[in-house]
Formats: structure tokens, C-alpha cells, sequence
């Protein structure tokens, strides 16, 4: 019993509240000032914790600001069909072997794939991307082969690419297409006349949209890399080439590509857009003419 006394004794003694009066509760409790009290929290040391914001590059327009990777524009070399003087723009028939590379669209893309050599295009590294159409896919393998290019960097697109759908001009002579740019000269939202066999009779608009999808995927696909775009066709280079320097869409003929032929694009070769000289070309919101 000593020893808890002894115990008990050496608690120091206990200081409790006073009890609470409801005449002096003032003292104790005040008012929160809300904008004082979120004002007074410091939050710069979790907003320093926190990992930094990727930046985004949002939707790509035409034409744009910048580009993030250095694009090559090739046009296929001739094909089977273009080789007799005939228009063939069917996708059901884009990888028959007919679509082909002639014998004279081997030798023109060979010469591409040395120009690209020459250029410097694929040093270090590049990604070819091709319309799965025959010719153009052919053109691929031919450009890797001589570029040293291996053929796992070869990206067949499916649609994006596909040859510019001419309608009724389907099967037709290739002087054909001249009333094609005729009528895209006088707006792009005209459609070539329409035939019932699946050929799609696209305008240059419908081109536009689907080549400026391309340009979305790639742009944001990859980064400070190099890329050769294969097209069946030279509407698809000329619209997209139109759109990235802000040329009325109209005029897309004006940019043509031969087969075979090699051009490149990147950031500092798009110059700010200039009005056309002539008086029959008027665009305030270029490449959206009408």
C-alpha cells in the first residue's frame, strides 16, 4: 500500500479546463473567415510535387503552325493502267497486280529512291508510309531496298492514301481528268459525275479531309522523325501540299506531281499564305475556299 502511495504522490497534478460558461463562449470560438482561411493554406509545395504536364498539341489544322516531324512527298511511279492512257481509281482494284508499277514506273521510282538517297532523307532513320495500292507499295519496297531502309519501318496505310475517286471518268482516257480540274478550279466541293460501280467520285474537299486525317495521325504518332509519304496519285500530294502552305484549294493542280517525282516538306519551307495576283482567286480563310 506504501508503495502505491508513494506512486500516486509523484503524479503531477492535473490542469483541467476550466468548466465552460456560456457567457464567455465569445473567448473561445470565433467565426471562420472562408476566404481567409483558403487563402491562408500554402499549396505551392504540392503543386511542386506534382510530375509535369505533357504538352499538347492539340488538333491539327491546316495549315498549321508548325511541324513536329520533316515530311518527302513521292508519287508512285507509272502504272499498268496508266501506261495504256486509262483512269483506274476503283479501290476494289488498288492491289491487283494490274495497279502495278510498269516497267517504266520501276525506272522512275528508282530514281526516286535515288533522289531520297541523295537528299539525305533516310540518314539515321525514316518511316515510309504507302497506300497499300499496288504501285504504291511497290514504290515502298523499291525505296527501302536502295535507301537501306528495313522493310519493318514500311507502314502500309489503307485509306487515307487511296487514289483520288474519279467517278465516271473510271475507265475513262487520261485527257479525262482535265474537266476534273476544271470544275476543282471553280470550287472545291465539286464532285466528279458519279457511276454505279463502287468508284467513289470524291472532290477536292473530300481528298482534303481525309489527307489532313494523315497528317493528325502522323503529327502525333511520332516526333522529330522522318517521314516519306507514298501516294498512288498526285491529287492527294498536291491537296495536302496545298493545305500545309495555305494555297487555295482551288489551285491544288498548280502544285502536280509527275511519277516518280520527289519533294520535300517540312516547317520552314511553309511560307505565310499570300494572295493569289489574280483577281479570280479571292480566299480569306485559306485552304476553306469556295
Amino acid at each position: 500500500m506504501k508503495t502505491t502511495s508513494l506512486a500516486y504522490n509523484c503524479i503531477p497534478p492535473l490542469h483541467l479546463t476550466p468548466p465552460f460558461n456560456p457567457k464567455t463562449q465569445h473567448n473561445y470560438f470565433k467565426p471562420i473567415d472562408r476566404r481567409h482561411f483558403l487563402t491562408s493554406i500554402s499549396i505551392s509545395p504540392f503543386l511542386a510535387s506534382l510530375p509535369p504536364v505533357a504538352e499538347s498539341r492539340g488538333l491539327f489544322q491546316m495549315p498549321p503552325v508548325r511541324l513536329i516531324n520533316r515530311y518527302f512527298f513521292v508519287r508512285a511511279g507509272e502504272s499498268e493502267f496508266e501506261s495504256i492512257g486509262l483512269i483506274n481509281t476503283n479501290p476494289v482494284a488498288k492491289t491487283s497486280m494490274d495497279s502495278g508499277l510498269s516497267e517504266k514506273g520501276k525506272k522512275q521510282t528508282v530514281k526516286a529512291a535515288l533522289d531520297l538517297k541523295e537528299m539525305g532523307a533516310c540518314e539515321g532513320s525514316c518511316w515510309i508510309w504507302p497506300s497499300i495500292t499496288q504501285r504504291s507499295y511497290q514504290a515502298a519496297e523499291i525505296i527501302a531496298a536502295v535507301d537501306g531502309v528495313n522493310r519493318s519501318r514500311i507502314v502500309p496505310e489503307y485509306s487515307f492514301l487511296d487514289a483520288r475517286g474519279l467517278g465516271a471518268y473510271e475507265g475513262k482516257n487520261l485527257e479525262s481528268i482535265t474537266k476534273v480540274y476544271a470544275s476543282d478550279s471553280l470550287s472545291p466541293n465539286i464532285k466528279p459525275p458519279p457511276i454505279n460501280d463502287g468508284t467513289p467520285n470524291e472532290s477536292v474537299a473530300d481528298v482534303f479531309v481525309r489527307v489532313t486525317q494523315l497528317m493528325s495521325i502522323l503529327e502525333t504518332q511520332y516526333s522529330e522523325e522522318t517521314i516519306i509519304i507514298v501516294s498512288p496519285d498526285s491529287d492527294n500530294l498536291t491537296i495536302l501540299q496545298a493545305g500545309l502552305i495555305g494555297l487555295d484549294l482551288r489551285r491544288h493542280n498548280d502544285l502536280s506531281f509527275a511519277p516518280g517525282e520527289v519533294r520535300f516538306v517540312d516547317a520552314s519551307s511553309i511560307p505565310i499564305y499570300k494572295q493569289p495576283a489574280s483577281a479570280v482567286y479571292k480566299c480569306l480563310n485559306p485552304p476553306s475556299c469556295t
